[in-house]
């Protein structure tokens, strides 16, 4: 088996608050991250697929293939928006690194594995130098 990763980049804004606590809870919780006035990053995306190695391209998957799928399902969604407000699949829920990197995992999943022998494996997902979450699936 082998694996592959990819590594992409957006930027975008959001925002940490819950409505049903008040504004002194979200600030006590989330600190800066429940600004009113929202708050961006630059985040790197890792997306590592794995397979076996095709014996006619010696690839599992063609990786300008894969960087078309993570440029049309993630990128062009999510960079240079808020992630609150303009990202449909993140309607109705936290715009955590924790989420965002779930739901990302979740719109690459079938259209890399209609790829013959592909699998996702995992995607990482680094909202800061310091800070990354990465989800295998469930």
């Amino acid at each position: 088996m082998t694996y592959i990763t990819r590594r992409a980049y957006f930027n975008a804004a959001h925002r940490m608050y819950r409505d049903d606590w008040t504004k002194a809870r979200n600030e006590e919780i989330f600190g800066k991250c429940a600004n009113l006035n929202w708050h961006g990053h630059n985040y790197e995306l890792f997306v590592t697929v794995k397979g076996e190695i095709n014996e006619t391209t010696v690839y599992p998957i063609d990786l300008n293939g894969l960087k078309a799928i993570i440029h049309e399902q993630v990128v062009e969604k999510l960079d240079h928006k808020n992630l609150n407000l303009d990202v449909d699949f993140l309607q109705g829920k936290m715009a955590t690194t924790e989420i965002l990197c779930i739901e990302i995992f979740k719109c690459l999943k079938e259209p890399i594995e209609r790829h013959q022998g592909v699998f996702l494996h995992s995607v990482k997902l680094h909202e800061t130098e310091n800070n990354a979450v990465e989800y295998f699936g469930e």
